[in-house]
């Protein structure tokens, strides 16, 4: 990291602790010498490396040695086979952020750089304005380091995410209101009281580690890009800094080829940056979040419109799913590859399938669908009146046989019964 730079009006600033550009209010962006890079990382000295976000380095927004996130990356990408025969695919695959390091979402990848620069940067006080999964990771990892912790939720958040949080002993603030209020109260503790929150103060650190997940992805692949990419768009961090680690891994010579199309998946209930692909709009507009979907219920999401031109530049699009439609895909991909997701990773796959059913998507591409957080935090409010009550039966094996003749499903086991 050399850097940093304002992402719309380019002024170049030292490598601090700002939050926007002081000339425009735009974000910024980290700078790094790609030549130097290009000299240092080749797929060798990659490939040697700990299996963790830390495995590029020289291409994340550190100066000194990592602080913590030696667990975390390097997820699954799963091959699946039988989710691609049901949608008429020939190649899909799903990188699979639910088992990350250690709260189980792709926000371990971004507190990992949040909170190593946080300590880099002089702060005692750590925290973050969240609907969930970031919480559960900035306490997590601020625990590990001896932080003091501050997270901010809205106060109607999933009891299994609350506790997710709360059991790393940080102070958890439920705030009335939905996200937008949170993170507006968050920006005015920050300002006033000097305290590091990740997605705020330390936003352009933290964002960088989402290029991880695109890093990973490339290799994992065997070094190639998959033709369409499908991620979820919340905030707006995760989709522009994984096209962007696709771009720097060409632009250090590490990658050829085509880069991917990239597709933003939300909720119909809190859909800004879809509704501004569709209307030909540079900013989203602000909506009100009403959905099933609460991490990625952002109204008014901080990098919208790097997602706007992400998808845009890419020839991707922008698609809006219901909750209904979001339920079914999150029973699609349990049934058909035994993973388990919240409903985010329900609207990204939902989303998937309708790019496909409307031939945007065609059947012999490549496809990577994101998954970026685990379904048990969110079962009791979300899936749990869909899946089938458990059958309680004696002890005897006559009362289980029975039970097996009393449904036609269960036919196909039962040849000698």
């Amino acid at each position: 990291m050399t850097g940093l730079q304002c992402h719309l009006c380019g002024t170049t600033f030292p490598a601090e602790a700002l939050w926007v550009c002081d000339q425009c209010l735009g974000p910024l962006e980290v700078v790094y010498d790609y030549a130097g890079v290009r000299d240092a990382l080749t797929r060798d000295i990659i490939e040697k490396r700990a299996r963790n976000v830390w495995r590029f380095r020289e291409l994340l927004p550190i100066m000194g040695e990592p602080r913590t996130g030696f667990h975390t990356g390097y997820t699954p990408l799963v091959r699946a086979d039988r989710l691609a025969k049901r949608l008429g695919l020939q190649e899909l695959y799903i990188k699979d952020d639910s088992v990350n390091h250690p709260t189980l979402s792709y926000k371990d990848r971004v507190v990992s750089m949040a909170a190593t620069r946080a300590v880099e940067l002089g702060f005692t006080v750590f925290g973050c304005a969240s609907t969930g999964n970031l919480a559960n990771s900035v306490s997590a990892h601020a625990a590990r380091l001896g932080l003091d912790c501050y997270v901010f939720i809205p106060h109607d958040l999933e009891l299994g995410k609350v506790l997710g949080s709360a059991i790393f002993r940080p102070h958890v603030i439920g705030v009335r209101g939905n996200y937008d209020d949170v993170n507006r109260l968050c920006t005015q503790i920050a300002d006033k009281l000097g305290w590091g929150f990740a997605n705020i103060n330390l936003r352009s650190y933290y964002a960088e580690g989402a290029k991880t997940l695109g890093f990973e992805i490339a290799e994992q692949l065997g070094w190639r890009f998959p033709r369409h990419l499908v991620s979820p768009v919340a905030g707006g961090t995760l989709l522009p800094r994984i096209f962007r680690g696709f771009r720097e891994l060409r632009e250090i010579g590490l990658m050829t080829g085509e880069l991917p199309r990239i597709h933003a998946a939300q909720a119909a209930g809190c859909a800004p940056v879809v509704r501004a692909l569709k209307e030909g709009l540079e900013f989203p507009e602000p909506v009100k979040p009403s959905t099933i979907a609460k991490s990625i219920a952002i109204g008014n999401p901080a990098d919208g419109f790097q997602v706007v031109r992400t998808v845009t530049a890419t020839g991707g699009s922008g698609i809006a799913s219901t909750d209904e439609e979001i339920l079914q895909a999150m029973e699609l991909l349990a049934e058909t590859e035994g993973i388990f997701t919240e409903p985010a990773g329900g609207a990204t796959l939902a989303g998937a399938v309708q790019l496909v059913n409307s031939g945007v998507i065609a059947s012999n591409e490549s496809v990577v669908v994101c998954i970026t957080g685990n379904g048990y935090k969110t079962a009791a409010e979300t899936i749990a009146s869909r899946v089938a009550p458990r059958v309680e039966i004696s002890r005897s094996l006559e009362d289980f046989e029975a039970y097996l003749r009393s449904a036609p499903e269960h036919s196909a086991v039962l040849p000698n019964v």
